[in-house]
């Protein structure tokens, strides 16, 4: 895509070792028609990723710093984008996420949005917690916005007015995003938009232990405005 094409749409990926992953969701972009800009922003992997990632998009980047707060901030300062649609690297977005993201936006209060997560192919515990987390995600947007990594919309000119992501925070920063942008006008939850996210880290680490570690690291940052987690394990 040439530089002189407006982009409406950046989908910014922050990726790290994530080989077995990032060619599965680059290609379900790269089915979503033109005029959308993908920007990976890798961390140092030492398996395929960037290798990867280049198949499908010239704008990866290597950076030294480690910390997806950090990628995020790259990848969102060098988005040409109106609208950044920041995503993980094991999601399974819809071919009209893009349009759905824009009639959000097309509101010119709204300055960051979120959307329904369901788990890919889930056990009955896991779709019956995140059926229920996606109500209470829709809940909280409308009190106090939270999202996740797996879908966080937010317009260039809000990223650039609150500086970012904290990139002294080693997990819950696209919370803290969220709430900082919410600050400049209105937070939306598309409850039309659905992606999909990988069950890696649940099954894992197993469902409730992956619950108790949210749920403290959101107490700390409530309380103390830091987590109690020090670093974020990549779970591959």
């Amino acid at each position: 895509m040439g530089e002189d094409k407006p982009v409406r749409v950046s989908v910014v990926i922050p990726t790290f070792q994530e080989e077995r992953y990032i060619g599965g969701l680059l290609s379900k972009l790269s089915a979503a028609g033109p005029g959308l800009e993908v920007v990976v922003v890798d961390g140092g992997s030492t398996d395929g990723t960037v290798e990867v990632a280049r198949r499908f998009t010239d704008k990866v980047f290597v950076v030294n710093k480690r910390g997806i707060a950090v990628a995020k901030n790259f990848g969102g300062r060098v988005a040409r984008g109106d609208v950044i649609v920041y995503m993980d690297t094991d999601v399974s977005p819809p071919a009209d996420f893009a349009d759905k993201t824009l009639r959000a936006f097309e509101d010119h209060r709204v300055v960051g949005a979120t959307c329904n997560i369901m788990p890919l192919n889930p056990r009955v515990s896991e779709l019956v917690f995140f059926v229920f987390y996606n109500k209470l995600l829709q809940f909280m947007t409308r009190v106090k916005p939270h999202a996740r990594g797996e879908f966080l919309a937010v317009r260039k000119s809000a990223f650039t007015k609150v500086g970012g992501y904290d990139e002294l925070l080693p997990c819950i920063e696209d919370h803290d995003f969220a709430l900082r942008v919410s600050k400049l006008g209105r937070f939306r939850f598309v409850s039309d938009l659905c992606v999909y996210e990988s069950m890696r880290r649940f099954r894992r680490s197993g469902l409730l232990s992956v619950l108790k570690t949210w749920t403290v690291d959101y107490v700390s940052y409530v309380l103390f405005r830091r987590t109690v987690s020090k670093v974020w394990v990549p779970v591959r």
